[in-house]
């Protein structure tokens, strides 16, 4: 009889976890831009052609949720007509890598490109999320850089406390149906999380641990395996009429190279921080942030102090440190220690490294929709590279007005003018300079159509 019941309660409980669910419920949100941008000047530089750019540029965001008990659902996330207005289309179609914050192209996402699918199911022990997910966007949004990624994601939630470990799987590149002829067996990118977060009313505070090893450069001429480990505390709070953001990264590692290299190892020793404080008057409001990246110029030697960045996600300015700008415009283009050669700058890349950054803002609300912000900033290097002779990337002023039309949409008006700092100029004052190298300041102006849904 004991087996009977045991056989009986064994097929009930298969029987009951191969029944299909079927969808009870979708629930979609979304989000959609229009925007237009003026750049006075696509380079820095005063020689050669200095042209200005004006075009308009949007994309729609759709996320669908599709709920099959109040447990379980699967979310997904696509991204659509991301593109200039009647501009051609990428003429790069067939490159196959993701762009930088996407799971497809550059022109997928001209199309159409999905980026998340994956599974959140709530058990009483806890939270499993499955599939291509969010991945970077850990503390604040200083460092961060949000792109899916594949990953297997727990979350247990006891008092105030959270606990979040987690694996993502960045590059995978073993022998399979798609490359069978190359045996590039341990040649993936691999990274493991442990995050612990503790709230408390009005806050919240913390400490994440990322252990990374990327080992897809053992294919290259100088091969290497990449480890390290990333410690990241981080606190945000509001205190009365003050708002707080505070976050520190380091990270400690190796690159480990293996035959036929014959350089040393190279110890990773990274750091980066931001403070950000923003007082609230009521109609008035004013703040400001600190920021640092360490920088590191010579890439031969047997010491990595580049690894973190500030992040695609942080645009404290409209013209430095902008991804957006970088995304949709390019890079801004100064004089090089090559003195006549033009190339990409280290530090426009639309993202904070090798730096020291400083801001002040203000605001004002005159009537409940209308906000009105200007910001004063600096920036310059932590390291020079060699061949450049000052540290100054620039003074930048900004001045930002949103207007909330409708709860859903929202129109935004901004303008920027960058006092170019010598930085750009590379070797000014060197006798192998140009007579003419210089460079000159620059401005743009944004609108921006934003409906949220």
């Amino acid at each position: 009889m004991k087996r009977f019941w045991l056989t009986m309660l064994t097929l009930g409980f298969v029987i009951v976890s191969s029944t299909t669910i079927f969808a009870a419920d979708v629930k979609f949100t979304g989000s959609f831009y229009a925007a237009g941008m003026y750049l006075d000047n696509t380079s820095f530089m005063t020689d050669g052609e200095k042209p200005s750019t004006a075009f308009y540029y949007q994309r729609m965001r759709i996320q669908a949720e599709f709920i099959a008990t109040p447990a379980l659902k699967l979310i997904t996330r696509f991204d659509a007509m991301e593109r200039m207005w009647g501009h051609v289309r990428s003429t790069v179609p067939l490159v196959t890598a993701n762009d930088a914050d996407s799971a497809g192209t550059r022109a997928e996402n001209e199309n159409i490109a999905w980026d998340w699918a994956y599974v959140n199911y709530k058990l009483p022990i806890g939270v499993f999320d499955v599939g291509y997910m969010n991945y970077g966007s850990t503390g604040t949004i200083f460092g961060n850089n949000s792109m899916p990624q594949a990953r297997i994601k727990y979350t247990y939630i006891i008092g105030p406390f959270t606990i979040n470990p987690a694996i993502s799987k960045v590059a995978e590149n073993n022998r399979t149906a798609l490359a069978p002829g190359v045996l590039t067996t341990d040649r993936d990118r691999d990274v493991y999380h442990l995050l612990g977060v503790y709230k408390w009313k009005g806050g919240l505070a913390g400490f994440n641990v990322n252990y990374y090893r990327y080992a897809d450069n053992r294919t290259a001429v100088t091969p290497y395996t990449r480890k390290y480990y990333l410690f990241t505390p981080y606190v945000i709070a509001q205190v009365g009429p003050v708002a707080l953001q505070a976050e520190f990264n380091y990270a400690t590692g190796k690159d480990s190279y293996e035959p036929p290299a014959t350089r040393q190892d190279a110890d990773i020793e990274s750091i980066s921080g931001w403070v950000d404080a923003t007082v609230d008057f009521g109609m008035f409001y004013a703040g400001g942030s600190v920021a640092y990246v360490s920088g590191d110029v010579d890439s031969s030697d047997n010491k990595v102090k580049n690894v973190l960045n500030g992040g695609r996600d942080w645009n404290p300015c409209l013209i430095m440190f902008n991804w957006d700008r970088f995304y949709w415009q390019g890079a801004l283009n100064g004089w090089t220690s090559t003195f006549g050669t033009v190339t990409t700058a280290t530090s426009d890349v639309g993202i904070m490294n090798n730096a020291w950054f400083g801001q002040i803002r203000g605001g004002v609300r005159p009537i409940a929709d209308l906000d009105i912000m200007a910001s004063v900033s600096y920036a310059e290097a932590d390291k020079l590279p060699t061949g450049f002779v000052k540290r100054d990337y620039g003074w930048e002023v900004d001045v930002v007005a949103t207007y909330k039309i409708t709860s859903n949409l929202s129109y935004m008006v901004g303008a920027g003018y960058l006092f170019t700092g010598d930085y750009f100029v590379a070797g000014k004052g060197v006798t192998t300079t140009p007579a003419t190298a210089d460079v000159e300041d620059n401005f743009i102006v944004l609108n921006k159509l934003t409906l949220t849904f």
